[in-house]
């Protein structure tokens, strides 16, 4: 039987855990919480707002940062701060860190510090991660952001996950098909929009566009294909983007970058919605084609496999979340490289 340790959990000074709306790294962190305390670990978790897990939880700052300062460098610094003031109280078996400021000071602490790398690997924030190199315990989110940079001191992989039974799962699905993202060039919010079209499908773009410099984008690209057929509905809460998940004929994901992951392919298919996407990133590590979605080589491909989702099972999706995307294994695993690392 695996010892039980103390973790300290530190989350970003950019929302709540979980988030009531956007929050991808979050989202992922409030699950591994609950689902490592459920494993009979003591987690502290270090984060902002109030504490919406099963775990302890200090406060670095009542006000989530997210909506007015969201990857500014000022939050993360004066979180990242505060968090080794706290740290310096406790005395956790290991840390696993999800902000970016944080791992700076790692090397000062006489226990581990895990780091999930949530994000892309290459440029600036690549040559961060080697800058760190030895001091923190690298972690991927899929086997695709490994291969981005196979130089850097990995110490192991583990997918993101959902708390699969907390999905609507429904089999009826509606008429509609949904991209649900950042409104943003490299989802390709465009090619959703007329690949729905050319198969004859209306379509619903749920997404945040606050970004100043996506706004171009969304106006030259996404504005002009609006109409009856193409709705964008702005940013959706927890409840109500679970309903357009299970709801949704099938999400459409036509990246046009190496996603390191995209939860919002689990979330879909933990509701029974396959996924039509393009082959980039951790796709074909996810959708498994034919059978809980389609994956395209080419934009083109995208209309004709929207048009074949009926033939596709609801069931067979919800049952490829809860084999390999579910809570459960992900804090399976990370519980094992915790106990890894503290053993060395």
């Amino acid at each position: 039987m695996n010892r039980r340790l103390e973790i300290a959990m530190v989350s970003t000074p950019w929302f709540g855990l979980p988030p009531t709306a956007y929050g991808g790294i979050e989202s992922m962190c409030a699950d591994l919480v609950d689902g490592l305390v459920e494993l009979g670990h003591k987690v502290t978790v270090l984060g902002v707002g109030v504490n919406g897990t099963k775990g302890d939880f200090i406060a670095t700052d009542v006000t989530p940062q997210g909506d007015r300062r969201l990857g500014r460098s000022g939050p993360d610094v004066l979180h990242a701060a505060r968090v080794g003031q706290v740290l310096r109280t406790l005395r956790p078996d290991i840390v696993h860190d999800h902000s970016t400021a944080g791992p700076l000071q790692a090397g000062q602490r006489p226990v581990p510090t895990v780091v999930t790398a949530h994000g892309p690997v290459s440029g600036e924030i690549g040559d961060y991660y080697r800058a760190l190199a030895g001091s923190v315990n690298l972690v991927a989110i899929s086997r695709a952001q490994q291969e981005q940079a196979p130089d850097l001191a990995w110490s192991g992989q583990v997918h993101n996950a959902v708390r699969t039974l907390d999905h609507p799962f429904r089999e009826q699905k509606g008429d509609r098909v949904l991209f649900l993202g950042r409104i943003a060039a490299d989802k390709g919010v465009h090619l959703a929009i007329d690949a729905a079209r050319e198969a004859g499908r209306a379509i619903t773009i749920a997404g945040m566009c606050n970004d100043p410099e996506e706004q171009p984008y969304f106006e030259t690209e996404v504005v002009p294909r609006l109409g009856e057929d193409a709705q964008w509905v702005g940013e959706v809460d927890y409840h109500a983007k679970r309903e357009l998940l299970a709801d949704a004929r099938c999400l459409v994901f036509p990246i046009c970058w190496e996603e390191p992951f995209g939860m919002v392919m689990i979330e879909a298919m933990a509701c029974g919605t396959p996924v039509v996407a393009l082959r980039r990133g951790s796709v074909p590590e996810i959708v498994e084609h034919g059978v809980t979605g389609y994956i395209c080589d080419h934009p083109s491909e995208l209309a004709h496999a929207i048009q074949s989702v009926d033939r596709l099972s609801a069931r067979d999706c919800r049952r490829r979340v809860l084999d390999r995307f579910d809570v459960t294994g992900m804090a399976a695993a990370y519980e094992s490289l915790y106990h890894r690392l503290t053993s060395a």
